[in-house]
């Protein structure tokens, strides 16, 4: 009841510092307290943007600028669905779903398959001088959302999400996020390329706004800074680059224009094809109001796009899981159990089944610069991703609200992703120091994984051609694969990490000695200000419903909480891990 009023209380003028030593340091990791109304909704705008870059990275690749407002309206939509479901029945943690890398990359290896070009190359192969248009780029791209959804939700279903979260140690963790948070540079540097000029300026404030301030300003004044800094850098930066474009000192392009010197159909079938009513919208004008319905054609599964979804659900799958290890770490919570896990995992399948059948062209999975967001802003309130998807829902029903989105300039958005990936980078890196660094296994097992997740995914990006079985489909999914930094550097890590011998201090795990279970001393020696229960259990009505009979069987178990937890924790168990601090304090 105290917490309740202590939340109650908050407001955007007065905030407490967590530690009197550090009035620098301003925390609100608490899930369950809500910020007060202005911040509260000032913070959803800031998710909203965030959510916005990976719109117009992933869009802005794969669809013509005249469908652009109408196609990120319908993905917006979808997002702010599977966002609400998510903090309600998923993982409970506060994460806002989006398109990502994971479809991207399989997309644009579909759409090479289909017109011959050298689409997946991303601007580094020699195109033909006429490429051939596709025969239903769009049905088979929402193909690929659907068959992406099913595998995220098959993934959950099983427990295979939760079991596999649950024997990855410090060290599978570690390259996992690094190569997270590494795998976006270049296309960050794609949009930043736009304009170099505008991209330096949102870094430098956003660096500025959410690091140094507390030097100079007073506590409540640097609070509001470091909480809104992506919102208030996007807005500075945006206002300065729209003067300067209408004094006709800034010439803005888009991400397909950079891709290639020309514009191709490639990607898109002409609206003057047979077929086009099938594929794109017909009305030029973009609408104030219209409600995301369904499509008039149904995804097309082909071989192609059954492929391409397989190679992109699994990657989500193994980025959503990522994510999850992120938002706990920044939130300083308990390691993401099993079962939310797997809830969350089907949720981002629904959301990407939902989105494919009603007409968005890529599947939805938590989004990586949002769950970042956390860190730079402090505070990860679960209201505050809850309002986001209430004014997702809005945009979605408002091509023209949503235009707005499209507006931004790209060279902010790659700003906003290059500075929000880095917090994934930094939170892998902190799980190095719970192994054993001075261990050759641990050496050659992290420099292997890093650098080869980097290398290879490369390679086969630049030679696609190296793939060729004879069959479209079987090179599309190994394409995919090899070419996701993701998925590579998940099941490299893992396998390593279970297959080179080692012990368990040297991996930097522990074994609990009342049920001999294996755990991870990142888990143990994290500061946990919160239950799992306050975190991670669903609300009451979702957990009678969980409790259920017929949910308790398979598949629906791996998603229900377990009555009994498995490892109960004692205060002397922890304490006993870490060296004493007051002993440590006198020896010095």
């Amino acid at each position: 009841m105290e917490k309740t009023d202590r939340c109650k209380k908050l407001s955007i003028f007065k905030e407490k510092p967590l530690d009197p030593e550090r009035p620098g340091r301003i925390e609100n990791l608490d899930v369950n307290c809500s910020p007060s109304l202005l911040l509260n909704i000032a913070l959803a705008l800031q998710h909203v943007l965030v959510l916005s870059s990976l719109c117009a990275l992933v869009v802005d690749t794969l669809i013509q600028e005249v469908d652009k407002e109408r196609i990120v309206a319908y993905v917006l939509f979808y997002s702010g669905i599977s966002t609400l479901l998510q903090s309600w029945i998923g993982s409970r943690l506060p994460l806002i779903l989006a398109p990502s890398l994971d479809f991207l990359i399989p997309a644009l290896a579909l759409l090479s398959s289909q017109s011959g070009t050298a689409v997946s190359c991303r601007g580094q192969c020699t195109e033909p001088e006429e490429p051939v248009a596709p025969a239903h780029p769009i049905r088979e791209l929402r193909g690929m959302a659907v068959v992406a959804g099913m595998v995220q939700l098959a993934v959950g279903l099983t427990g295979l999400g939760g079991f596999a979260l649950g024997h990855c140690g410090p060290l599978v963790l570690a390259p996992l996020l690094c190569i997270l948070g590494f795998s976006i540079y270049r296309e960050a540097a794609l949009l930043c390329s736009d304009h170099w000029g505008m991209a330096a300026l949102a870094v430098v404030l956003l660096v500025v706004l959410s690091q140094h301030l507390h030097s100079f300003l007073r506590l409540s004044v640097f609070s509001i800074c470091r909480r809104l800094s992506v919102l208030l850098s996007v807005m500075v930066t945006w206002g300065v680059c729209a003067v300067l474009v209408h004094m006709g000192h800034v010439h803005l392009t888009s991400v397909t224009q950079m891709l290639s010197t020309k514009r191709n159909t490639s990607f898109i079938q002409s609206r003057n094809s047979p077929n086009s009513s099938d594929v794109v919208f017909s009305n030029d004008s973009v609408p104030w109001l219209d409600f995301p319905l369904p499509a008039s054609a149904l995804p097309l599964l082909s071989g192609r796009s059954i492929a391409a979804g397989v190679a992109g659900g699994l990657s989500a799958s193994i980025s959503s899981l990522a994510v999850y290890v992120v938002a706990a770490r920044l939130l300083k919570a308990p390691v993401t159990p099993a079962h939310a896990c797997n809830r969350g995992l089907c949720v981002d399948g629904l959301g990407s089944l939902l989105s494919g059948l009603m007409g968005a062209p890529v599947g939805l999975c938590s989004s990586v610069p949002n769950a970042c967001v956390i860190g730079l802003s402090q505070s990860g309130s679960r209201s505050t991703v809850q309002l986001a998807g209430v004014f997702l829902l809005i945009l979605g029903v408002s091509p023209q609200l949503a235009q707005m989105l499209c507006t931004v300039p790209l060279a902010i958005h790659g700003a906003v992703l290059a500075v929000t990936y880095t917090l994934a980078v930094a939170t892998g890196i902190t799980y190095f120091q719970h192994a054993d660094g001075d261990s050759g296994r641990n050496i050659f097992n992290i420099g292997f994984t890093v650098f080869m997740s980097l290398a290879l995914p490369r390679w086969f990006r630049l030679h696609s051609s190296f793939i060729h079985t004879g069959v479209p489909s079987v090179d599309i999914f190994l394409q995919s694969l090899l070419t996701l930094p993701v998925f590579f550097v998940g099941v490299l890590a893992f396998f390593l990490e279970h297959t080179v011998s080692g012990t368990l201090s040297e991996r930097g795990l522990v074994r609990h000695e009342g049920t001999k279970k294996i755990l991870s001393l990142a888990n143990l020696q994290q500061g946990y200000s919160h239950s799992p229960d306050a975190v991670y259990d669903p609300p009451p009505p979702v957990m009678k419903v969980l409790d259920l009979s017929c949910l308790r069987t398979v598949p629906f178990c791996a998603c229900r909480n377990p009555p009994v937890e498995d490892v109960s924790l004692t205060v002397p168990e922890m304490s006993s891990l870490l060296p004493d601090k007051d002993a440590c304090d006198s020896s010095g």
